[in-house]
């Protein structure tokens, strides 16, 4: 069967702009972008936080609590090299928490430029642990090791004053600790600055040099005061200036984007996701007509997905798009894998194949555009540091061919979710559509576990449109980050009446997260499940079981697949 091609005229109608695709150069000046005297416009590169990376799983949240400060940060591994890092210059630099022990071996240390640049320091956990042994103090393994919440005492603290978690008396702060080593002495200079009731030492500070050093870790939600630590190390205690908005971010990637394509032609796949739409509006403002969507439709989209997807990009981006339907070629594609991530590569392949099909029909197409963002990156490589293992690849990430034709452009590949969010609204995106639960690159491909096929698809889009217009209908919708249903391909018996029945399983998924790097699973109403359950048994006919998932993420992935 011939692939069925719908050609869509236009109508009327990030925060990383240092993404770096393998293509991608920083760019000009954000006055290219808005026609502005560049005297006008904030570097906002020019204040940036280093953080260097020890392996630990708050890294990430790190970054992002920085940037929430308004400031730009940049995560590389630990051991980099001193000529980098004094090529970046950092206003300041943060030291991540990780799983070593500095006792033990041969601990990861970072290199001595980074005491050397004048630059503020601050040590998380390991961190702190680290800075203290390389500049001269002692790190021993705890007899009362601290994992989980405790209450800590300031202690005539820069980085810690005026901060209080308690009612009346003493200052108290409720932090977060994860850790088996404490500082027992700390380095010339240094003074304690913090005390828990197992840790006499739990902060530590020289504030001549400005290096500060907390054995809690301030990046999570579960220390109220974290994220006001955070941004007085990196806007009082660095100076960073509070450039990095939402406003800022989307004039310098425009610009980024400008300098990056120059006057060729990007093809964008979309699927009417949250990220590839923010990505589709981003590129329609820098380059106009240059820029040509295709949505594939193969099959895997969600109940009516496809008409919904081009009644969006109709009513609010004035791009052109291209519809191709091919679902029985992904279909004929898919037969016999069961394997998650090889679902991922062939799907991940068919869809290159059909963007170069699409390339080759139109004159001149040098760019790919994805909208990849960072969390897609850090599941599938680890962040680049080499201390975390592949958990999965993401099709953004994992299924492109060495071969691919174009070259390749991901304006969104260092943002967290919230970011694109709000890049979406800056570029007068509506809410709803910016808001909309994510959705796999690979479709409902990942959500049939084992072999896809249409039948299963079918009957899987029932369920999961079900579940979600119940979640709107009880104002359930925005309560939780992700929602979705699973088909199981095992077979369960039922009871129908007088009737016996042996029909598949659907799992249902509704987690709640800030930034999806850990999620915790929805505490939706008995009744509501229940209320969910009976229409899908009732209402679609091969289904007798219905589950809901209560595994948080770790140590469970968000996805099934």
């Amino acid at each position: 069967m011939l692939d069925t091609v719908y050609a869509y005229p236009p109508c009327q109608a990030c925060n990383s702009p240092t993404a770096r695709p393998r293509e991608v150069i920083r760019g000009t000046h954000l006055s290219q972008a808005l026609d502005l005297p560049a005297t006008e416009q904030p570097d906002i590169h020019a204040h940036r936080v280093l953080i260097l990376d020890f392996g630990g799983q708050y890294t990430q949240l790190i970054a992002r609590r920085v940037r929430e400060c308004g400031v730009y940060s940049e995560i590389h591994p630990w051991d980099m090299d001193e000529g980098a890092i004094r090529a970046y210059a950092p206003a300041g630099v943060i030291l991540s928490g990780g799983p070593e022990s500095v006792n033990v071996g041969d601990p990861p240390r970072v290199a001595q430029a980074v005491f050397e640049l004048d630059a503020p320091v601050l040590g998380i956990c390991y961190g702190m642990q680290a800075m203290a042994a390389q500049l001269g103090g002692k790190v021993e393994a705890s007899t009362h090791r601290e994992f989980g919440y405790a209450e800590i005492m300031p202690l005539n603290s820069e980085l810690l004053a005026g901060l209080n978690d308690g009612e009346g008396g003493e200052p108290m702060l409720k932090v977060w600790m994860s850790h088996g080593d404490r500082v027992e002495s700390v380095p010339d200079g240094f003074v304690i600055s913090g005390k828990s009731a197992n840790s006499p030492l739990a902060a530590m500070e020289d504030s001549s040099r400005k290096y500060y050093g907390v054995q809690f870790h301030p990046e999570v939600t579960h220390t109220p005061q974290g994220q006001a630590i955070i941004q007085r190390f990196v806007r009082d205690i660095c100076g960073c200036p509070g450039d990095w908005t939402a406003g800022n971010i989307v004039a310098d990637a425009i610009a980024a984007v400008r300098a990056t394509v120059g006057e060729g032609k990007v093809l964008l796949g979309v699927s009417g996701g949250v990220d590839s739409t923010v990505v589709a509006a981003l590129l329609h403002e820098a380059i106009g007509d240059q820029l040509t969507c295709v949505f594939v439709d193969h099959g895997l989209l969600r109940h009516h997905e496809g008409d919904q997807v081009m009644e969006t990009f109709a009513s609010h981006l004035g791009v052109n798009v291209i519809r191709v339907n091919v679902a029985e070629r992904f279909f004929d594609a898919l037969k016999g894998v069961a394997d998650p991530e090889k679902k991922r590569k062939v799907i991940g392949a068919n869809f290159i194949e059909v963007f170069d099909e699409q390339a080759q029909k139109l004159a001149g197409i040098e760019w790919l555009a994805q909208g990849t963002i960072y969390p897609d990156v850090i599941e599938s490589a680890g962040a680049n540091t080499g201390k975390a293992h592949v958990i999965k690849s993401h099709h953004n990430v994992g299924g492109l061919p060495e071969n691919m034709r174009m070259k390749l452009v991901e304006p969104l590949r260092e943002l967290f979710k919230d970011e694109v969010r709000k890049i979406g609204l800056e570029l007068g995106l509506p809410q709803a559509m910016v808001y909309r639960h994510p959705f796999p690159g690979p479709g409902l491909g990942v959500r049939v576990l084992g072999e896809v096929k249409s039948e299963y698809v079918a009957l899987l889009q029932l369920a999961d449109h079900i579940f979600i217009e119940e979640l709107r209908k009880n104002d359930l919708y925005d309560k939780t980050s992700q929602a979705f249903a699973v088909f199981l391909p095992v077979r369960s018996v039922g009871v129908m009446g007088d009737g016996r029945r042996y029909d598949y399983v659907i799992a249902l998924r509704a987690v709640e997260t800030i930034d999806f790097m850990t999620a915790r699973w929805a505490r939706l109403p008995y009744d509501f499940l229940e209320h969910v359950s009976l229409r899908i048994i009732n209402e679609i006919d091969g289904i007798s079981r219905v589950t809901y998932d209560i595994s948080g993420k770790p140590p469970a992935t968000i996805e099934w697949e």
